[in-house]
């Protein structure tokens, strides 16, 4: 969905459309609680991952940091504003995850920058 974001906000701007990628964290819904639906037959090989965020999701049903009612009114700030941002991160959850991933991607950028930059051609 960034991806595609990021292209369709590029896309459209010129047309004066803005684009918003809403980023949230875990809200207080019944997202963990009643419509959990998880699969009756699992792919073995993904139980340990699947197993743990199904166990994570029901642990935290009612006890997620986000307010949706805060979120829906930060959601419509966004669509009200002149300048609404390409990405609107919800929650300090959200925050901190989006932080993880942004050091992950400096990190990998920058042990394969010489690789990267030697795909360059070199004098012409």
């Amino acid at each position: 969905l960034e991806g595609a974001s990021e292209a369709l906000a590029k896309e459209v701007e010129s047309f004066g459309i803005k684009v918003t990628l809403i980023e949230p964290g875990a809200f207080r819904t019944d997202f963990n609680g009643r419509s959990l639906a998880a699969v009756e037959q699992s792919i073995d090989a993904y139980a340990p991952v699947s197993g743990a965020s199904l166990q994570w999701f029901k642990q935290m049903d009612g006890r997620q940091p986000g307010d949706p009612t805060k979120a829906a009114q930060a959601i419509i700030q966004a669509v009200e504003s002149p300048q609404p941002p390409m990405r609107l991160a919800l929650g300090t959850d959200a925050i901190s995850l989006i932080q993880e991933k942004l050091e992950w991607v400096k990190t990998n950028l920058d042990a394969w920058q010489q690789v990267s930059v030697s795909t360059d051609y070199s004098g012409r």
